[in-house]
């Protein structure tokens, strides 16, 4: 029987664990909705040993230390695992100015050093490595459709400004595309990069409701979090898995994903506290 252990049960690797277990897989994994406490060393190292595959969801602390590997990177080098895998992000890249960035582009020129940190210290990890690296992530729950309605959208004046997106059932598609492909890294983004506003605006139509105002940054009174996502301005190219990994995205554009979304009546992933392991997992 396969068997995937996870670091971090968040919000995608939680959809990636039900597809899993419906194939017959043993999924575990650490998080508040996980069976594995991260701090239980015993525990964690135990299912290790019997795991076939390994996933990382847990990103650098807020410190810039890596938890994972500091705690367990040792144990899953030397372990018998079959394959190994990291959620990174295309934040890694930095600002390109609206230009296409692969997985040649060098990585470590944004605000997200830890994150470019933490993306290069799983590569050197060992031969088995798969990286992910993941724009921003938007399925049941977590859309344009739930912000617009909710009150929680902003249309941000910007000229130019564009930003890669990817629906969660294609990150879990394209991870379970690399159980079978080489180690490196792969961008996992949809084919259309756009404005957040040509989304933010395709969402109200569909709820029949009007988008919220054109603002400025400044009108908008965005956090630092929010604010810090303006300031980085790139399109995703996802050639490589799809020619490596033979991924295909089900929802190649924010169009299709909205209108799936819209029509779905699924139930909402959980979406606990994160604890001090798993902040701003994925």
């Amino acid at each position: 029987m396969n068997s995937m252990l996870i670091f971090g049960m968040g919000y995608t690797a939680q959809v990636l664990a039900g597809r899993l277990r419906t194939l017959g897989w043993q999924v575990r994994g650490t998080g508040s909705v996980g069976d594995l406490a991260f701090a239980d060393g015993a525990a964690v190292r135990a299912a290790l040993a019997e795991a076939t595959h390994v996933l990382s969801s847990v990103p650098p602390a807020r410190d810039g230390t890596e938890p994972v590997l500091d705690a367990y990177g040792a144990d899953i080098a030397s372990s018998g695992v079959q394959w190994i895998g990291y959620l990174s992000s295309t934040g890694v890249y930095g600002d390109a100015g609206g230009a296409w960035v692969d997985e040649s582009t060098p990585v470590g020129r944004g605000r997200r050093t830890a994150r470019a940190d933490a993306d290069l210290a799983w590569q050197a990890l060992d031969a088995r490595v798969r990286l992910f690296r993941l724009p921003g992530i938007y399925g049941p729950g977590r859309s344009a459709l739930d912000r617009v309605t909710e009150g929680r959208a902003h249309r941000i004046a910007i000229p130019d400004q564009v930003f890669s997106r990817v629906h969660v059932e294609d990150i879990v598609s394209g991870v379970m595309a690399g159980f079978a492909g080489p180690s490196g890294a792969y961008n996992l983004a949809d084919d259309l990069p756009c404005s957040q506003n040509m989304v933010i605006e395709a969402a109200a139509r569909m709820l029949g409701i009007a988008p919220p105002p054109m603002q400025s940054l400044e009108e908008a009174n965005l956090s630092p979090m929010a604010l810090a996502f303006y300031a980085e301005n790139r399109r995703v190219a996802n050639g490589k898995a799809k020619r490596v990994l033979g991924w295909k995205p089900a929802f190649p554009t924010y169009r299709e994903g909205l209108r799936a979304l819209s029509a779905s009546t699924s139930p909402n992933i959980a979406k606990p506290a994160p604890d001090a392991a798993r902040t701003d997992q994925r």
